[in-house]
């Protein structure tokens, strides 16, 4: 079973990094208590993507030591340019979603992450240090391809861009036909 936990809501009104990700963990914190009480023999353990942030993985690391469950981080500390590569090679594609950073034009949204996308984050990071996978908030992507999914996802979007950043305004999605 797939349980959503809303944490777009949560923290939003708070301007501080610190304070809007300790509120985001509330939530998420309860949504896992309760699971932790609805499964048989109770939560083992969490999963998290973190590569490099040690902002989120303080912060799960407290979470799972308050519920005394494991945290599993099996990308933590990995070079980020060779799982980016890994994901390529694994046939996952990736486009872009928003951008929030210096060096990234409102031409990197909806681009799909390529070789040649990843060669201009490097370059993106040695300059302004642009996280090669997004890790510090400088992008969100989707994955609209790979090898768990039997069909594309295909977009219409509209792009949003204010001059320093911008999202996509997805209009229609739908799976490729097959």
């Amino acid at each position: 079973d797939l349980v959503e936990v809303d944490l777009d809501a949560a923290g939003a009104d708070q301007t501080d990094s610190g304070a809007r990700g300790d509120a985001e963990i509330e939530p998420l914190e309860r949504a896992l208590r309760d699971l932790d009480h609805e499964i048989d023999g109770g939560l083992a353990g969490v999963i998290a993507g973190a590569v490099e942030s040690e902002f989120q993985t303080s912060r799960i690391e407290a979470l799972c030591d308050r519920l005394d469950v494991d945290l599993f981080a099996p990308l933590w500390q990995r070079d980020p340019r060779t799982l980016a590569d890994e994901m390529l090679d694994a046939g996952f594609e990736i486009r872009l979603l928003a951008v929030a950073a210096r060096g990234l034009d409102e031409s990197w949204l909806g681009r799909t992450l390529d070789a040649a996308a990843f060669d201009e984050l490097e370059v993106l990071h040695d300059e302004y240090g642009v996280h090669v996978l997004g890790e510090g908030g400088e992008f969100e992507t989707l994955v609209t391809a790979g090898p768990h999914m039997d069909r594309r996802l295909e977009l219409d979007y509209e792009t949003e861009w204010d001059g320093v950043r911008g999202t996509l305004r997805i209009t229609d999605a739908w799976l490729e036909e097959g």
